[in-house]
């Protein structure tokens, strides 16, 4: 499987007319198959507070630039948004883009960003048990059912449907390929059975080692659950930041994670580097990895 490489240039600390222009950029760097930002109220860096755009709104402000190339988030948390109001904006998303949006779906972890805007944050057991309800809901939105005059219905203990009608249906008969960011062996599980790819976070930082166990995991439940033959993303972050060390070290992280099954990498940069700076990850980051990946 070839290994696509993306950008990541998330929403905090940064001014609209620099990511807008960031974006633009990434138009004329073809080495991207893929541009994607994270999901957060504040900024991550911080143990609370700090500037951010909200993520789904930002995306689709900025999705004109990659017509014709894959775009998402790794990855959106299921705690912020009701499935049903997920499952419309990534219909939304999915015609934007021409049926290139990425559903990345996550059970949400940071604890003052749902402490501070009054949001639950429930145990993660079951956090998990929501993300998988979560995932049923999309696709049953996504089924050809949803489209008939009767509706879907789903038993569902958090997010039961009744009648739901959602159309317009997704650009692909398919429906919208659905991430699932879950590091655990539940989430793990999750992924092998409902999910179309795997990310790993960039925070906290997982190393190919890790990542490599956990594909093996992964890899082998596909086969349990009879998924083996499902082609299937293995999906990579790579940070950087802006100096030249960091960009040598993601070189050879990417390769390492390249050799150790990822399909996907996704190259993360500080978004406030603006222009100059996703070029500069082009230059000499993402276009050595091409190369030697082939």
């Amino acid at each position: 499987m070839t290994v696509r490489i993306g950008f990541k240039t998330s929403p905090q600390g940064v001014d609209w007319s620099v990511l807008d222009a960031t974006w633009a950029v990434a138009a004329d760097e073809p080495v991207f198959d893929s541009g994607w930002l994270n999901d957060h109220l504040t900024d991550p860096a911080l143990d609370r507070g700090g500037a951010s755009f909200e993520a789904v709104t930002t995306l689709a402000g900025l999705a004109h630039h990659l017509r014709g190339r894959w775009i998402g988030h790794v990855v959106l948390s299921n705690t912020f948004r009701h499935p049903a109001l997920l499952a419309k904006a990534a219909t939304t998303l999915d015609h934007l883009s021409g049926g290139r949006f990425v559903l990345g779906l996550g059970a949400g972890w940071h604890e003052h960003e749902h402490l501070d805007f009054g949001i639950p944050l429930p145990p993660l057991g079951e956090r998990i048990s929501r993300l998988e309800s979560a995932v049923r809901v999309v696709r049953a939105l996504q089924s050809p059912a949803a489209s008939g005059a009767a509706g879907v219905d789903l038993d569902d203990p958090y997010y039961p449907l009744r009648g739901a009608v959602d159309l317009p249906s997704p650009v692909e008969p398919g429906g919208i390929p659905i991430w699932l960011g879950g590091q655990g062996p539940r989430g793990l599980e999750l992924a092998a059975r409902l999910a179309d790819g795997w990310v790993v976070p960039s925070l906290p930082f997982v190393d190919v080692e890790t990542f490599g166990a956990r594909r093996a995991a992964l890899r082998r439940r596909l086969d349990d659950v009879g998924r083996g033959d499902v082609p299937f993303r293995f999906a990579a972050q790579v940070p950087t930041g802006d100096d030249a060390a960091s960009l040598t070290e993601a070189r050879s992280l990417g390769r390492g994670y390249a050799a150790a099954g990822a399909t996907d990498l996704i190259i993360g940069m500080p978004a406030r580097l603006g222009p100059d700076g996703l070029r500069r990850l082009a230059a000499e980051v993402a276009r050595p990895l091409h190369d030697a990946l082939g």
